[in-house]
C-alpha cells in the first residue's frame, strides 16, 4: 500500500470512465429510447472533494448520454469526453491541453477499452468488479464495485495520499 499512496501523492489529474465504474454498468434504456444510468452520491461527494483540494477531473466514455452530460455538470466536471471511441488520443490531448506528464495521471476503469490509457499512466485503478484481465494490468483495485462507491474510494485514496482527507471530513464535525 505505501507503494500505492507513493504514486498517488503525484497525481494531478484523475480520469474516470463512466459506464461501470461512475455507474454499475447496467444500461436502462426506456421505451421513448432515452438512456437512463444511476449514479452513487457518495461518488459525487467524492469527486467535489477532489475539485476543491485542487486535483483536475476528467471523465471519458464511449457511450454518449445526456444523463452523464447533466451529472458531470452538476458536479463541476470542465472536462467531459462522450462518444468516444480512442480514449487515448484524448488522455494525450488532455495532457498536453493541461500539462501534466503521464505519471501524474490516475485512471479508473472496468473493461478492456479503458486498457490502452490504464498502461500509461502513473496510477491505473481498476474497480471491484472489472473485466479481471483489466484487473492485472491495474495497479489497485478499489474496495467497493463500479457505481456503488468505487469513485469515492479514489477520491479518499488520493486526498489522503495527499494528506487533505482528514480536513476535508473535518469540516463536517
Amino acid at each position: 500500500m505505501r507503494d500505492i499512496l507513493s504514486k498517488a501523492t503525484q497525481i494531478q489529474l484523475v480520469i474516470f470512465d463512466v459506464d461501470g465504474v461512475l455507474t454499475d454498468g447496467h444500461l436502462y434504456l426506456g421505451n421513448d429510447g432515452d438512456e437512463y444510468k444511476v449514479f452513487h452520491i457518495r461518488d459525487g461527494h467524492g469527486i467535489k472533494m477532489l475539485l476543491e483540494a485542487g486535483v483536475e477531473v476528467a471523465i471519458i466514455s464511449g457511450r454518449h448520454a445526456a444523463s452523464v452530460e447533466r451529472r458531470m455538470a452538476d458536479l463541476g466536471i470542465r472536462h467531459a469526453y462522450l462518444g468516444v471511441q480512442d480514449k487515448l488520443a484524448v488522455f494525450n490531448s488532455l495532457r498536453a491541453r493541461l500539462g501534466v506528464d503521464a505519471e501524474q495521471v490516475a485512471y479508473v476503469g472496468d473493461d478492456l477499452i479503458d486498457l490502452p490509457v490504464m498502461t500509461r499512466v502513473g496510477l491505473a485503478i481498476a474497480v471491484q468488479d472489472a473485466d479481471p484481465f483489466v484487473k492485472q494490468h491495474a495497479h489497485w483495485q478499489t474496495p467497493s464495485c463500479g457505481g456503488r462507491g468505487a469513485a469515492r474510494d479514489v477520491c479518499e485514496l488520493l486526498l489522503e495520499a495527499r494528506g487533505q482527507l482528514a480536513a476535508l471530513r473535518g469540516r463536517y464535525l
